[in-house]
């Protein structure tokens, strides 16, 4: 099996998991109600993860919503980029790289006060399942090798 080989259609194989999944993240997007910023941190964190598979499907979503090439372009030097994120952008793309990798074995409180001041709990508590949830599809797509452009 070479590395580009899909190991199994795991979606197919799982489809009341594959159901609860889907509604779990959408009651998550809803929740956090900025279809933009939602997309942006998806793509964030499956750029972390390195999934083929939701990199192109969220890069495909962003530019499908009108968002200017550059600001995906440069999604992954967002700290670097000045003002082409707001505030309240770039303290959400921090949380979603604190909460994917936990480097520390935690979310630093630095980072969590950060998105605190931008988002209210309960905006909060749905950009955190955002982050949760594309991290479950991140890691069942790697694992799985599951190919760009496929369907689930």
């Amino acid at each position: 099996m070479n590395a580009m080989s899909q190991r199994m259609k795991y979606w197919s194989r799982v489809p009341a998991f594959f159901q609860a999944q889907l509604k779990l993240t959408q009651a998550a997007k809803k929740g956090l109600g900025d279809d933009v910023l939602a997309e942006l941190v998806v793509l964030r964190a499956s750029q972390l993860n390195r999934c083929a598979f939701c990199i192109d499907m969220h890069v495909t979503n962003l530019r499908e919503a009108g968002v200017e090439q550059r600001r995906i372009d440069l999604l992954p030097a967002w700290e670097e980029a000045g003002d082409l994120y707001s505030e309240r952008e770039r303290a959400a793309l921090a949380f979603t790289e604190a909460v994917t990798v936990l480097t520390e074995g935690f979310v630093p409180d630095a980072v969590y006060e950060r998105a605190a001041a931008q988002f209210d709990e309960t905006e909060l508590a749905h950009l955190l399942a955002v982050i949760v949830a594309i991290n479950n599809w991140n890691r069942v797509n790697v694992t799985v090798r599951q190919p760009p452009g496929a369907e689930l």
